[in-house]
């Protein structure tokens, strides 16, 4: 584990960190992947020795993507959705003992509350485990269907008072167009809430967006694959595309 870092030092002291599920596997296999899991675990440990506070929000797509099934017509919405909470709930608890193993502390509140699984989320009780060190993942979205998991990480962080949201995408940072398919996309360094939206850009959904904006939290999208790239982001957001109120 890296040195630790006078959190004060940091631009954001307290963050939401937002990571697919796809980041727990790899493009050939479904599921947890432990491997992947291992890797991103030991990632976060490392970012989390800067002195960052860090709540984790993860996505479920590696174990369901219950839009795609509502799409196909095969589940209604609600249902499918409920499908994709739990979903992050696995990972969740995944990402939980990996981080422990890993040496770090970490606990888990869902907004999908699980008997003797996952705790339901509470607020006080989040507070509480940050202040004790602890990294909080918190699955489930927003607890109810029809909201991405991009809502659920800035509810989260307006929630339990975060600087910002850290995105990590497969691509360092937010393009103009998807810089995989189009050569000629262009990367952006800086950009508003109000542009991301305009541009539709796909930085998040446009609720979580829209959420970001009245409560003029950043968002600071990165690249999460290079090595200790989440712990250097955190030293230096401008690695990434910072995504301000104004």
């Amino acid at each position: 584990m890296h040195a630790m870092t006078n959190a004060s030092s940091l631009t954001y002291p307290r963050i939401v960190l937002k990571l697919s599920g796809e980041s727990l596997g790899n493009p050939r296999e479904g599921g947890v992947v432990a491997e992947a899991l291992e890797r991103i675990a030991t990632e976060i440990t490392q970012a989390a020795a800067t002195g960052v506070e860090i709540v984790i929000v993860c996505g479920g797509g590696n174990i369901v993507r219950g839009a795609a099934l509502a799409r196909a017509g095969l589940v209604e919405r609600a249902p499918a959705d409920h499908m994709g909470m739990l979903g992050t709930v696995i990972n969740a608890i995944a990402l939980r003992e990996a981080l422990r193993a890993s040496g770090a502390r970490a606990t888990l509140f869902s907004a999908v509350g699980i008997d003797g699984i996952a705790p339901r989320f509470d607020r006080e009780s989040a507070l509480a485990a940050i202040a004790r060190g602890e990294i909080v993942i918190t699955p489930g979205g927003v607890g109810s269907p029809f909201f991405t998991t991009d809502s659920g990480a800035v509810l989260r962080a307006v929630e339990l008072g975060c600087d910002a949201v850290f995105k990590a995408t497969k691509v360092d940072g937010v393009y103009s167009a998807d810089p995989t398919t189009d050569k000629t996309a262009t990367r952006y360094d800086r950009l508003s809430l109000d542009e991301a939206v305009e541009k539709r850009l796909g930085v998040m959904d446009a609720s979580a967006l829209a959420m970001a904006r009245e409560h003029d939290l950043p968002i600071v999208v990165f690249e999460f694959g290079p090595e200790g790239n989440i712990a250097r982001t955190v030293r230096e957001p401008s690695i990434g595309t910072l995504v301000t109120p104004a």
